[in-house]
């Protein structure tokens, strides 16, 4: 990794769903990373890597901002994964979702920036825009939370870029709905509950099914995560770029998941598709265009990659009990730990 502009790397939230898998690149791409984490979800998300000498792991809370200096320490930039994810969980406990989701994230980039660190990358939400028939949602859409999550997403991207100066790049993402495997499964999003279901129930249920949902698949999330680390700050600072692919309604989304499903493992048979009444509203697609004029950035994998991905990990054994083990959904983990 010689030569890189950021040799040290903090990833705050690094055993999450998508940082798991990140943290594993950074490495692999000859990277320092710090990662801060609670391990709500046990330490198996990075066992693979524990050993690695130049990986540094801080058990600690992101609103705890002695832990956060500490993990920022001589880091050379930040990327911001930490919140207690999805709608559910939010509203579980307001308070509590507010002062990790929020109130944490002015503390956390300050320090940072004291700590000298010169690129802070901000895991925003495509969920920010709520409910719009806009055929087109671009990053200059109207923001219109349904939420409290999305609403505490909305709100830390403009604390992020008070802070921006030529000596402190800020960016934020506001990626589509993820899919695909990770160390830290979760198996409560569009595609990996549609995927489980099919594989391990032999039926897919559909709650609505009008919905319209972007997607983009784990590695291409990872990818992205990788380039913001290498373009020239003026490409990205102050500026927020939306990250998704396919944009697809739940339905679509069914019917392709049970044709991968049917192809990759014929012995299921049949796989029926039962819909039922939702009252989840939410409801939008994202267009991407900016981030790749700007960045070059393109998605290379689909949700078909994804679906794939996890019969792969359900075929190796990987994910057991997947129909009732509360490791692979945040609200019933978070009802579970009863975090304060």
């Amino acid at each position: 990794m010689s030569g890189t502009m950021f040799p040290k790397v903090a990833v705050i939230g690094g055993a999450g769903y998508v940082g798991a898998v990140l943290v594993r690149r950074l490495l692999d791409e000859g990277y320092e990373v710090v990662v801060l984490d609670l391990f709500i979800y046990g330490e198996e998300p990075l066992a693979a890597v524990h050993s690695n000498p130049r990986l540094t792991v801080i058990k600690g809370d992101v609103r705890d901002q002695a832990a956060v200096r500490q993990t920022v320490e001589g880091c050379d930039a930040v990327i911001h994964l930490a919140c207690i994810s999805n709608d559910p969980s939010v509203e579980l406990d307001p308070a509590l979702s507010q002062s990790v989701n929020y109130d944490s994230f002015a503390p956390c980039v300050k320090i940072s920036k004291d700590a000298g660190v010169r690129r802070f990358v901000f895991a925003s939400s495509g969920s920010v825009y709520g409910v719009s028939d806009s055929p087109q949602v671009t990053e200059d859409h109207p923001l219109v939370p349904v939420s409290l999550y999305n609403k505490y997403k909305a709100l830390c991207e403009p604390v992020l870029f008070a802070e921006q100066c030529p000596t402190f790049t800020t960016v934020a993402i506001r990626p589509a709905t993820i899919c695909g495997y990770s160390p830290r499964q979760r198996l409560d999003l569009t595609v990996n509950i549609l995927t489980n279901h099919a594989v391990n129930n032999g039926r897919i249920t559909v709650f609505g099914g009008v919905q319209m949902r972007p997607n983009l698949h784990m590695h291409d999330m990872v990818d992205l995560y990788c380039l913001l680390l290498t373009v020239p700050d003026e490409k990205i600072a102050g500026k927020i770029f939306n990250a998704g692919y396919q944009n697809y309604t739940v339905a679509e989304t069914a019917a392709v998941i049970r044709d991968v499903v049917r192809r990759e493992m014929p012995e299921k048979g049949d796989i029926e598709i039962v819909t039922t009444p939702s009252d989840d509203i939410r409801s939008y697609r994202i267009n991407s265009d900016k981030i790749q004029r700007e960045l070059g950035f393109v998605p290379k994998r689909t949700i078909e990659d994804g679906a794939r991905d996890l019969i792969k990990a359900f075929k190796a054994g990987k994910l057991t009990d997947s129909m009732t083990d509360i490791r692979y959904s945040n609200i019933k983990m978070m009802k579970a730990v009863q975090l304060k």
